[in-house]
Protein backbone atom coordinates (compact mmCIF):
# COMPACT_ATOMS: atom_id res chain seq x y z
CA UNK A 1 0.00 0.00 0.00
CA UNK A 2 2.81 2.20 0.46
CA UNK A 3 3.80 1.82 -3.09
CA UNK A 4 0.23 2.56 -4.05
CA UNK A 5 0.18 5.62 -2.31
CA UNK A 6 3.62 6.72 -3.63
CA UNK A 7 2.36 6.22 -7.08
CA UNK A 8 -0.70 8.47 -6.48
CA UNK A 9 1.43 11.23 -4.99
CA UNK A 10 3.41 11.14 -7.73
CA UNK A 11 1.47 11.25 -10.45
CA UNK A 12 -1.04 14.05 -8.54
CA UNK A 13 2.39 16.05 -9.13
CA UNK A 14 2.44 15.52 -12.50
CA UNK A 15 -1.09 16.57 -13.06
CA UNK A 16 -1.49 19.58 -11.19
CA UNK A 17 2.28 20.58 -12.98
CA UNK A 18 0.27 19.53 -16.81
CA UNK A 19 -2.72 21.50 -15.67
CA UNK A 20 -0.65 24.75 -15.11
CA UNK A 21 1.03 24.38 -18.43
CA UNK A 22 -2.16 24.06 -19.93
CA UNK A 23 -1.65 20.63 -21.08
CA UNK A 24 -4.79 19.30 -20.44
CA UNK A 25 -8.26 21.59 -19.58
CA UNK A 26 -10.85 20.55 -16.69
CA UNK A 27 -11.64 16.78 -16.46
CA UNK A 28 -9.98 15.53 -19.74
CA UNK A 29 -6.39 13.80 -19.27
CA UNK A 30 -5.84 10.42 -18.04
CA UNK A 31 -2.54 9.15 -15.91
CA UNK A 32 -1.42 5.94 -14.86
CA UNK A 33 1.57 4.05 -13.27
CA UNK A 34 2.43 -0.28 -12.87
CA UNK A 35 2.35 -0.97 -9.73
CA UNK A 36 6.30 -2.75 -8.91
CA UNK A 37 6.73 -6.26 -9.58
CA UNK A 38 2.52 -7.09 -10.40
CA UNK A 39 0.37 -6.97 -13.22
CA UNK A 40 -1.64 -4.37 -11.87
CA UNK A 41 -1.67 -0.32 -12.14
CA UNK A 42 -3.52 2.47 -10.52
CA UNK A 43 -5.18 5.06 -12.89
CA UNK A 44 -6.99 8.06 -12.50
CA UNK A 45 -10.64 7.87 -11.88
CA UNK A 46 -13.53 8.61 -14.32
CA UNK A 47 -14.62 12.48 -14.69
CA UNK A 48 -11.16 14.14 -12.22
CA UNK A 49 -9.69 16.70 -12.58
CA UNK A 50 -6.09 16.54 -12.53
CA UNK A 51 -5.18 19.40 -10.54
CA UNK A 52 -7.19 18.94 -7.45
CA UNK A 53 -6.52 14.32 -7.26
CA UNK A 54 -6.91 13.05 -4.25
CA UNK A 55 -5.87 9.53 -3.18
CA UNK A 56 -9.69 8.75 -3.48
CA UNK A 57 -9.38 9.91 -7.35
CA UNK A 58 -7.72 6.36 -8.41
CA UNK A 59 -8.58 3.22 -9.14
CA UNK A 60 -6.74 0.13 -9.11
CA UNK A 61 -6.98 -2.53 -11.37
CA UNK A 62 -6.21 -5.45 -13.52
CA UNK A 63 -4.97 -5.26 -17.14
CA UNK A 64 -7.97 -7.01 -18.14
CA UNK A 65 -10.22 -4.31 -16.36
CA UNK A 66 -10.94 -6.09 -13.07
CA UNK A 67 -11.24 -2.83 -10.08
CA UNK A 68 -9.24 -4.10 -7.33
CA UNK A 69 -9.74 -0.95 -5.22
CA UNK A 70 -10.17 2.98 -5.05
CA UNK A 71 -12.70 4.66 -7.14
CA UNK A 72 -15.05 2.06 -8.70
CA UNK A 73 -15.10 4.07 -11.98
CA UNK A 74 -11.89 4.42 -13.86
CA UNK A 75 -10.78 6.54 -16.56
CA UNK A 76 -13.03 6.18 -19.42
CA UNK A 77 -9.37 5.45 -21.03
CA UNK A 78 -8.19 2.46 -18.62
CA UNK A 79 -8.24 -0.09 -22.01
CA UNK A 80 -5.43 2.44 -23.46
CA UNK A 81 -3.34 2.18 -20.28
CA UNK A 82 -3.95 -1.72 -20.00
CA UNK A 83 -2.96 -2.53 -23.43
CA UNK A 84 0.18 -0.63 -23.34
CA UNK A 85 1.16 -2.66 -19.99
CA UNK A 86 0.25 -5.50 -21.81
CA UNK A 87 2.48 -5.20 -25.02
CA UNK A 88 5.48 -3.11 -23.25
CA UNK A 89 6.37 -5.10 -20.02
CA UNK A 90 9.22 -2.78 -19.46
CA UNK A 91 7.09 0.72 -19.27
CA UNK A 92 5.85 1.73 -16.03
CA UNK A 93 3.86 4.76 -16.56
CA UNK A 94 1.24 6.31 -19.24
CA UNK A 95 0.50 9.70 -19.53
CA UNK A 96 -2.46 10.62 -21.75
CA UNK A 97 -3.04 14.44 -22.49
CA UNK A 98 -4.45 16.68 -24.83
CA UNK A 99 -1.07 19.00 -26.10
CA UNK A 100 -3.00 21.65 -28.21
CA UNK A 101 0.38 22.48 -30.49
CA UNK A 102 0.88 18.81 -31.18
CA UNK A 103 -2.56 17.41 -31.92
CA UNK A 104 -2.72 20.46 -34.13
CA UNK A 105 -0.34 20.48 -36.17
CA UNK A 106 -0.71 16.20 -36.73
CA UNK A 107 -4.46 17.83 -37.71
CA UNK A 108 -3.40 20.01 -40.45
CA UNK A 109 -0.99 17.00 -41.43
CA UNK A 110 2.65 18.45 -40.89
CA UNK A 111 4.88 15.96 -38.89
CA UNK A 112 6.29 17.34 -35.77
CA UNK A 113 10.08 17.57 -36.09
CA UNK A 114 12.98 16.30 -33.59
CA UNK A 115 15.11 19.94 -34.03
CA UNK A 116 17.22 20.15 -30.43
CA UNK A 117 19.16 17.30 -29.04
CA UNK A 118 16.39 16.81 -26.22
CA UNK A 119 13.54 15.73 -28.57
CA UNK A 120 15.85 13.19 -30.16
CA UNK A 121 17.02 11.97 -26.48
CA UNK A 122 13.99 11.53 -25.12
CA UNK A 123 11.68 11.06 -27.98
CA UNK A 124 13.39 9.17 -30.44
CA UNK A 125 10.85 9.07 -32.87
CA UNK A 126 7.27 9.81 -32.40
CA UNK A 127 4.15 7.57 -34.03
CA UNK A 128 0.31 8.52 -34.81
CA UNK A 129 -2.81 6.89 -34.97
CA UNK A 130 -6.09 7.51 -36.79
CA UNK A 131 -9.11 8.88 -34.83
CA UNK A 132 -10.71 6.48 -33.24
CA UNK A 133 -13.79 7.53 -30.10
CA UNK A 134 -12.78 8.44 -26.60
CA UNK A 135 -12.56 5.20 -24.60
CA UNK A 136 -13.12 2.96 -27.54
CA UNK A 137 -11.03 -0.57 -27.74
CA UNK A 138 -10.38 0.90 -31.66
CA UNK A 139 -7.94 4.09 -29.41
CA UNK A 140 -6.90 1.62 -27.30
CA UNK A 141 -5.63 -1.40 -29.61
CA UNK A 142 -3.96 1.02 -32.12
CA UNK A 143 -2.54 2.95 -29.40
CA UNK A 144 -1.34 0.24 -28.19
CA UNK A 145 0.16 -1.50 -31.31
CA UNK A 146 1.83 2.29 -32.24
CA UNK A 147 3.16 1.97 -28.90
CA UNK A 148 5.48 -1.29 -29.59
CA UNK A 149 8.25 0.69 -31.23
CA UNK A 150 7.58 3.92 -29.32
CA UNK A 151 7.42 5.92 -26.31
CA UNK A 152 5.08 8.80 -27.78
CA UNK A 153 1.78 8.31 -29.86
CA UNK A 154 -0.42 10.95 -31.20
CA UNK A 155 -3.68 9.89 -31.11
CA UNK A 156 -5.29 12.26 -33.58
CA UNK A 157 -7.67 14.94 -32.92
CA UNK A 158 -7.78 13.63 -29.17
CA UNK A 159 -4.30 14.25 -27.69
CA UNK A 160 -1.26 12.23 -26.70
CA UNK A 161 0.08 9.03 -25.07
CA UNK A 162 3.42 8.72 -23.43
CA UNK A 163 5.38 5.95 -21.62
CA UNK A 164 8.30 5.73 -19.64
CA UNK A 165 9.85 3.32 -17.28
CA UNK A 166 9.07 5.83 -14.59
CA UNK A 167 6.26 8.65 -14.21
CA UNK A 168 9.05 11.13 -14.53
CA UNK A 169 10.22 10.02 -17.95
CA UNK A 170 6.73 9.33 -19.22
CA UNK A 171 6.01 13.23 -18.37
CA UNK A 172 9.45 14.15 -19.45
CA UNK A 173 8.04 12.65 -22.78
CA UNK A 174 4.95 14.79 -22.84
CA UNK A 175 6.89 17.65 -22.15
CA UNK A 176 9.28 17.51 -24.93
CA UNK A 177 6.46 16.19 -27.05
CA UNK A 178 4.74 19.70 -27.06
CA UNK A 179 7.81 21.66 -26.92
CA UNK A 180 8.84 20.12 -30.03
CA UNK A 181 5.42 20.56 -31.65
CA UNK A 182 5.98 24.31 -30.84
CA UNK A 183 9.67 24.26 -32.39
CA UNK A 184 7.99 22.52 -35.44
CA UNK A 185 5.45 25.33 -35.61
CA UNK A 186 8.11 28.45 -34.88
CA UNK A 187 10.32 26.92 -37.82
CA UNK A 188 7.33 27.06 -40.08
CA UNK A 189 6.21 30.68 -39.17
CA UNK A 190 10.51 31.78 -40.19
CA UNK A 191 9.44 29.66 -43.35
CA UNK A 192 11.68 26.62 -42.97
CA UNK A 193 10.35 23.58 -43.48
CA UNK A 194 13.32 21.39 -43.43
CA UNK A 195 15.08 21.67 -40.25
CA UNK A 196 15.50 18.32 -38.35
CA UNK A 197 18.63 17.23 -36.00
CA UNK A 198 21.55 16.74 -37.82
CA UNK A 199 21.44 13.00 -38.65
CA UNK A 200 25.67 12.69 -38.34
CA UNK A 201 24.19 13.63 -34.60
CA UNK A 202 22.03 11.32 -34.02
CA UNK A 203 24.35 8.51 -32.55
CA UNK A 204 25.83 10.22 -29.92
CA UNK A 205 22.78 11.50 -28.28
CA UNK A 206 21.15 8.17 -28.34
CA UNK A 207 23.98 6.43 -26.46
CA UNK A 208 25.08 9.54 -24.01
Amino acid sequence: MADVAALMAELSAVGRDAVGRQLVLASAGNLSARIPGTDTFVVTASGTWLDRLAPGDYSVMTLDGTVLAGHPTPSSEWKLHARTYAVRPDINSVIHLHPLTAVILDACGVAIRLIVQDHVYYLGRINRVPFSPNGSDELADTSAEASRDCDAVILAHHGCSTLGDTISMAYRRALNLEEAAKATLMALQLGNTTATFPVEALESVRHA
